[in-house]
């Protein structure tokens, strides 16, 4: 083959087959799991890379990466959680944005759901058990205990809360019997299989529960999470975060 050949092989090869981006790691809260799925699919149809998604409590995230857990992007559950990891320094400065917010709602075992949605603001003893992400760690249940002090009752429900990983494994508490209701967000709702919803919590009733995104300073594909980041807040992707029922991060 003549060198000219060649180079032409080269040539169309390349234009077939186009060197693609080194994978994106993003580490983001659990509650985004089929938001961020759906989401890195249509990146990839648009043209982005691969991104490989490690879903996780947000508290548990955080710590991952001070302790040196390597990811290019970081998407929190809360504030609070976003913030750890910035003071550690693994932030990239400038990158933070917010990306979308969510809402409380209380869900309730079918043959519960009527009890709840009448007499959970009373907690009355027949509401034996009520799941919650972790009080003291995970952003969910942070915002449900704060929920429950703003109504005045979290001391009566306080021996009665079965504490959780994430928010999805509150809701499994529910599905699987081990609590007659739980607080999750208003996304978890979406896939509960047995899980009814009792209620929603009207959003002055918590703190504003933002989800922020960052690049970590640690990224070795900067470039590319830029454009990952910024694909989280165009149209296409805001548009699946709404079907998914998370908020515009507007109105905080």
């Amino acid at each position: 083959m003549s060198t000219q050949a060649w180079l032409a092989a080269v040539l169309a090869t390349s234009l077939v087959s186009p060197i693609q981006p080194a994978p994106l790691t993003v580490s983001a809260a659990t509650s985004m799991t089929d938001a961020l799925e759906e989401i890195a699919k249509a990146y990839a149809a648009a043209g982005g890379g691969e991104v490989r998604l490690n879903f996780g409590g947000s508290n548990t995230l955080a710590r991952q990466i001070v302790n040196g857990a390597p990811a290019d992007v970081l998407i929190s559950a809360d504030e609070a959680q976003m913030a750890v990891v910035e003071k550690a320094g693994m932030v990239r400065p400038g990158s933070r944005v917010d990306v979308v917010r969510n809402q409380l709602v209380v869900m309730a075992a079918p043959d519960r759901v009527d009890l709840v949605r009448e007499r959970f603001l009373q907690a009355p003893a027949d509401i034996r058990r009520v799941a919650i992400g972790d009080p003291l760690a995970v952003p969910a249940g942070v915002y449900a205990r704060q929920y429950l002090e703003r109504r005045g009752i979290w001391k009566a429900y306080e021996p009665r809360i079965v504490p959780a990983v994430n928010v999805r494994a509150a809701l499994v508490a529910v599905e699987s019997g081990g609590a007659d209701a739980a607080i999750v967000y208003v996304t978890d709702a979406t896939i509960a299989r047995r899980a009814v919803t009792a209620f929603t919590v009207p959003v002055e009733e918590t703190p504003p529960i933002i989800y922020p995104a960052a690049i970590l300073a640690g990224s070795r594909n900067v470039s590319e999470a830029q454009r990952f980041v910024a694909f989280l807040r165009g149209r296409e992707a805001s548009a699946i975060f709404r079907r998914h029922k998370f908020l515009a991060p507007s109105g905080k």
